[in-house]
C-alpha cells in the first residue's frame, strides 16, 4: 500500500471495497495501531478484568482506532484525512489494541442512510459488533461557517445535463454555484448572481439558475465550479 506523502502508520485490515454510490472509488477503513501507547491505568486493567484467562490471549493494551482512506485502484491510497474516523470512545474496553476494527462493507440501511459496522471489545468475552450510521456520502464535507466560505474546483469536463449535490444547510444558510471558464470568467447564465440559493438538507438536489438547471450546452467543455456556502456542508457533487 502506497500512502503517498502521508506519514507511515501501522494500518491493519484495510477492508477496501467499492463505494456503492460511486463504484469507481474504493473506500477503506483500516485499524490504526499505536504500539506502546497504553491509555488504561493498571487499576483500570484490573477493574475490567483484562488480565483474566477468559480474554483472547493476543489481547494487548496498546491502543487502536479506525481511519478512512480512498483509492482509485492499484496500490495507491489517498490519506487526505489523517484524523480518526472511528474513535474508541468513552467505553474503556475499546482502548485495547484490536478493538475498533471495521467489518467489510458500507451498506445502505435506510432512506438517506448508510451504515458501517465495527468490532468493539475485541478479544474480550463481551466482544460485539456495533452499527454506526452515516448520511449517504457522509464521509467528509466542505463546511462553511455563518460568515461564509468558498470552494473552487480544479478544471473538469462532464457529461450530462444537470448538476446534483448532496448538501445540508441551516435555516439561515445556503449553497450557491457559479460555473466558470478556465480563465475564471462566469459562463453566460451561470454566474453567482443568477444562482438560485439552495436552502435545506437533501441527498440529491439539482442546482438551478434563473433560466433553469439545463447544462447540456456546457457538456464536454472544460469548466470550473465555484461553490459559495454559508452555514452549510457540501458532501458530494455529480453530473447526470
Amino acid at each position: 500500500m502506497d500512502p503517498g506523502a502521508a506519514p507511515l502508520e501501522h494500518l491493519y485490515t484495510s477492508q477496501t471495497h467499492p463505494y456503492f454510490r460511486a463504484p469507481h472509488i474504493y473506500i477503506a477503513f483500516p485499524r490504526r495501531f499505536l504500539p506502546g501507547q497504553q491509555v488504561l491505568s493498571e487499576e483500570q486493567v484490573r477493574s475490567l478484568g483484562l488480565e483474566e484467562p477468559g480474554n483472547y490471549r493476543g489481547l494487548k493494551l496498546d491502543t487502536s482506532d479506525g481511519v478512512f482512506m480512498t483509492s482509485r485502484g492499484g496500490t495507491r491510497y489517498d490519506r487526505t484525512f489523517m484524523e480518526a474516523f472511528v474513535r474508541p470512545g468513552m467505553d474503556l474496553r475499546n482502548w485495547v489494541s484490536r478493538a475498533n476494527t471495521a467489518v467489510l462493507g458500507v451498506v445502505p440501511t435506510g432512506p438517506g442512510e448508510m451504515s458501517l459496522y465495527v468490532a468493539r471489545h475485541k478479544g474480550q468475552p463481551s466482544h460485539y459488533i456495533e452499527r454506526l450510521a452515516l448520511r449517504l456520502d457522509g464521509f467528509a464535507s466542505v463546511r462553511a461557517s455563518y460568515a461564509g466560505g468558498e470552494m473552487l474546483t480544479r478544471p473538469l469536463t462532464f457529461s450530462g445535463r444537470r448538476l446534483v449535490i448532496n448538501c445540508s444547510t441551516s435555516a439561515a444558510g445556503s449553497v450557491r454555484v457559479e460555473i466558470q471558464d478556465l480563465a475564471g470568467r462566469a459562463m453566460a447564465g451561470r454566474a453567482l448572481a443568477e444562482s438560485i440559493p439552495i436552502i435545506g438538507d437533501e441527498i440529491d438536489r439539482a442546482v438551478a439558475w434563473k433560466d433553469g438547471s439545463d447544462l447540456g450546452a456546457l457538456s464536454g467543455r472544460p469548466v470550473r465550479l465555484r461553490f459559495v456556502l454559508k452555514d452549510a456542508d457540501l458532501y458530494a457533487i455529480q453530473f447526470r
